[in-house]
């Protein structure tokens, strides 16, 4: 007889992996107990050696489906000769080391239970089990036991009661368990139950706004298929042009609206259930309004109990409940002050959400929003910290990340700092994580940029501070990301960063490592006119492009003509003169996409790119001159006498992208370096990005997967390079 200490860290609390070491040692006739603690699961078996070997090998290989096993350790005790086998009460104290699930989508036998009218969670919105259901939204602090949760104000009846205390169940310490008897309960106006859920449904049937409290936090839905309730939500929520999500029951509703690659519906399918970007199919049943100018839908299947109810019959928009740049709204109080003014009618329910998170987003396999489903996942990092950091991220798309030892946790998706709701929501966020992962930072790491308001929450800590250059964090998130150090050689293009020498970047060839970086090449620059407001106004980068390109002040082109005054196009040119100067890869698409007409002035960031990428023709041959230099003067000429000759929109944009694609493989050639990073959010364009991994099909490519190639990484990247550079 043996007996053995296991102790199991990763994803392991809420997951049901307790009832599964339980079943596992009754069936192999073993002994001992199993627990919860602060750092994962403690458990002692006790038996013949033989099957405590076949115990090891099933508690991986049999792991439950939520359950990601980061290591597992085991130690020889002496034999107790205590019978019996028997999960005890969970213990508090010591670091807490022990990671909470992220909120997974209803399982199928949930989803089964919710559709079967003999049984007694029949049409029930808030049915859960230990595989799915809500984890990261709900918990305020571990072990992840349900006082601890936002579910600690409903008793559960004695039903529920007895399914919790049953290791055999599928239930069994399923911290949200809860039934219509004493459970959460929907609210539509003076309506509760089923009866609120009928009336939701016949209000959106009837073409309303419906605000809905999700899992972490409100959407604002209304149908897909009626063009003026489309139109009166893109106009009530302030939001002109950008698509909007959609919601279907499961996969083949999603078919019918968009083409599918195996990838995509993959990630469709996952229980992290993102939304994902795929081809707007012909013949799709939505209003134009839902994407206007785009050849994509954002289309996502019901994660939520309460989501397969309400879009049963048909798609739903389903959009984050906020006014456009806002965070979303996740009180009932502020719910009812900031979305009054565009729902027609809310559908609550009384279970607190702790924590917001939005939708993620993904598009090609590529991340572009990292939030519900994904977070609080942890990230392993390739060396680890010496001590515990806090890296603030960027300024726009903002996350921050935590780091000790080798484990980095990325938070969900902040949003845009300069809005103060959101930076509200960024000090609840990092006060919540360091509570929730027990890391007290020891240094904080931030972006170079000193106006960043990230920079200035950094330069508010105690600790001791440590600046990363923007790119390079681009850089460092992707080798952390594949577990490596460098050398490689990154094309980072993005909209805007703050380099070195004082100038805004965005356009970079960068050589270097996780400990620092040489700027091997960039984009030429050029004039930035009018700042932000060049960001905001597309015009201003053609004429700026124009200029540097002629060398002296051009005239307004065709397709501007109607757009811009000659007046204000002659006073930019005038501009160029004395303003600031960016190797921007992100300007240099909003100036073609303007010199094609394309759009002069945009509703959100990016939008010219997206537009200009959408409008390229799949079938057009060449490429216009861009070499290993990054200068793109004759290219502009080159497009400019395109436009004016007539040729087509599509095949401009077209050899455009070819181009830079041509002009980035020639230059990271140039360098002799074979492991390539591709990243920044410019790479989030699918066009670009396939194109350039084309080019450089012989080279060893890197492509950021699990988190944005955008802002969104950055943090992660700042935590790399602090490991390495900042303790040195």
């Amino acid at each position: 007889m043996s007996r053995i200490q296991v102790r199991v860290a990763g994803t392991v609390q809420g997951v049901g992996f307790r009832p599964h070491v339980y079943r596992l040692a009754h069936e192999l006739a073993l002994d001992g107990f199993v627990l919860n603690d602060s750092r994962g699961v403690l458990l002692e078996v006790e038996g013949p050696g033989p099957s405590i070997d076949e115990f090891l090998e099933r508690l991986r290989s049999e792991a439950p489906p939520l359950a990601r096993i980061e290591h597992v350790e085991a130690a020889e005790l002496e034999p107790s000769g205590i019978p019996g086998f028997a999960i005890v009460s969970s213990r508090g104290g010591g670091d807490q080391d022990a990671p909470v699930s992220p909120d997974t989508a209803t399982c199928a036998d949930c989803l089964a239970e919710l559709l079967d009218p003999g049984d007694r969670r029949y049409r029930y919105p808030f049915i859960n089990c230990t595989n799915c259901g809500p984890r990261f939204t709900i918990v305020r602090g571990v072990p992840y036991d349900r006082p601890l949760t936002t579910m600690a104000g409903f008793r559960m009846c004695a039903l529920c009661q007895a399914e919790y205390e049953d290791p055999l169940d599928r239930r069994f310490h399923a911290q949200p368990n809860a039934c219509p008897d004493c459970g959460p309960t929907l609210r539509f106006g003076s309506l509760r139950g089923e009866a609120a859920l009928e009336a939701a449904l016949a209000a959106l049937g009837g073409g309303q706004i419906v605000a809905v409290k999700g899992i972490g936090g409100f959407h604002l839905a209304c149908r897909a298929d009626v063009p003026a309730a489309v139109d009166r939500l893109r106009a009530r929520k302030h939001r002109e042009d950008k698509p909007f999500a959609l919601m279907v029951s499961d996969v083949a509703g999603a078919r019918e609206l968009v083409d599918l690659e195996p990838a995509e519906e993959e990630l469709l399918v996952s229980r992290a259930r993102p939304i994902v970007i795929a081809a707007w199919r012909d013949g799709a049943g939505v209003a134009p309004g839902v994407a206007p100018r785009s050849r994509e839908l954002g289309v996502m299947l019901a994660y939520s109990p309460l989501h397969h109810l309400l879009v049963a019959a048909r798609p739903l928009v389903m959009t984050s409940g906020n006014i456009s740049d806002e965070p979303i709204a996740y009180a009932d109080d502020d719910a009812a002050a900031r979305l009054d003014p565009i729902a027609d009618a809310f559908l609550l329910h009384d279970r607190p959400i702790h924590t917001r998170t939005d939708d993620s987003v993904a598009r090609a396999g590529v991340m572009l929003r990292r939030s519900r489903g994904y977070v609080p996942d942890s990230l392993e990092l390739p060396v680890p910290v010496p001590r515990p950091v806090l890296a603030v991220g960027a300024e726009l798309k903002s996350t921050f990340c935590l780091a000790k030892g080798t484990r980095a946790w990325v938070s969900h998706h902040i949003g845009d700092l300069k809005n103060y709701e959101t930076l509200l929501s960024f000090r609840e966020g990092v006060a919540h994580f360091e509570r929730l992962f027990a890391v007290t930072p020891e240094l904080v790491a931030h972006d170079m940029h000193p106006d960043y308001l990230s920079t200035r929450e950094a330069l508010e800590y105690d600790e001791p501070t440590f600046a990363v250059q923007h790119h390079h964090a681009h850089l460092a998130a992707a080798l952390a990301e594949y577990g490596e150090t460098g050398p490689a050689v990154g094309a980072i293009y993005d909209g805007a960063g703050y380099g070195t020498d004082g100038t805004i970047w965005g356009g970079e060839i960068l050589v270097g490592d996780l400990a620092g970086f040489d700027r091997a090449g960039h984009l030429r620059s050029a004039a930035l006119p009018g700042g932000d407001r060049a960001v905001a106004q597309p015009w201003r980068m053609a004429c700026a492009w124009l200029v540097e390109a002629l060398g002296e002040e051009p005239p307004v082109p065709g397709p501007l003509v109607d757009l811009v005054d000659p007046k204000r196009w002659r006073a930019v040119a005038r501009l160029t003169r004395t303003a600031g100067r960016t190797s921007s890869m992100g300007r240099l698409f909003d100036a073609v996409a303007a010199l094609c007409g394309v759009r002069a002035e945009v509703n959100f960031e990016g939008q010219a790119a997206i537009e200009l990428e959408a409008l390229a023709d799949p079938t057009a041959r060449g490429a216009y001159p861009f070499d290993a230099g990054l200068d793109p003067r004759e290219m502009i000429l080159a497009i400019r006498r395109d436009v004016e000759a007539g040729v087509p929109v599509g095949i401009v944009s077209a050899r455009f992208h070819t181009a830079v694609a041509r002009g980035t493989a020639a230059a990271v050639r140039a360098t002799g370096l074979e492991t390539v990073v591709l990243s920044g959010g410019v790479f989030q364009n699918r066009l670009l990005a396939a194109r350039t991994l084309a080019e450089l099909g012989d080279l060893r490519c890197l492509v950021p997967r699990l988190l944005p190639a955008g802002d969104g990484g950055i943090s992660f990247g700042q935590a790399a390079v602090a490991a390495v550079a900042a303790f040195a």
